[in-house]
């Protein structure tokens, strides 16, 4: 999360399938998953959900900026694994933590999707991650660019893939909360 977001793209360093591990299913989830799993606690006190809300929101686009500026391709999709986790707790922070595991849900498998397909873009590439010398790789690995494709595809949220059911579905909650819930905090 924000203040907290430079530990993920420094652990890409490793093999990319443990990333691929990280990513999808163990570490990175922990957080979100413990703020679904304590989420009786923070019902209580409205005062800690606006902090959700706030720091899931700056997680987002602090993370989505940082993302923008990397040459590196595995710690441009552990920058937007940052900016997913932001969406999950800025949902969490509306009280809706069944969207936020769907999402959750949804993000491992394109998030796995994505770095695998990297993984064996740079395998094929002799370990170069660098984006500025992977140019016009796509034609020589047609079905791994479409792989990568698929899952940037679903990361970003176009209409019929699963990225954009659970994201639209937290854009649709926080427009339907955003009246109720902004001059509550203030």
């Amino acid at each position: 999360q924000f203040g907290l977001h430079s530990w993920l793209p420094i652990a890409m360093e490793g093999p990319t399938p443990i990333s691929a591990l990280i990513h999808a299913a163990t570490m990175v989830t922990a957080g979100i998953f413990i703020l679904i799993r304590y989420s009786f606690f923070f019902e209580f006190t409205k005062n800690i959900l606006f902090f959700i809300i706030l720091f899931g929101l700056l997680t987002v686009f602090l993370t989505g900026i940082l993302a923008l500026i990397q040459v590196d391709f595995k710690k441009i999709i552990a920058y937007s694994t940052c900016s997913q986790l932001g969406y999950m707790s800025f949902c969490c922070g509306l009280s809706a933590y069944s969207i936020s595991f769907y999402h959750l849900l949804n993000h491992a498998f394109f998030k796995a999707l994505l770095f695998l397909s990297a993984g064996l873009f740079i395998y094929f590439m002799y370990d170069e991650q660098d984006l500025r010398f992977l140019g016009g790789i796509s034609f020589f690995f047609p079905l791994l660019s479409f792989c990568l494709i698929i899952g940037s595809i679903s990361l970003i949220g176009i209409p019929f893939f699963s990225g954009f059911f659970s994201k639209d579905l937290i854009i649709e909650l926080s427009l339907i909360n955003f009246d109720k819930n902004f001059f509550f905090f203030l």
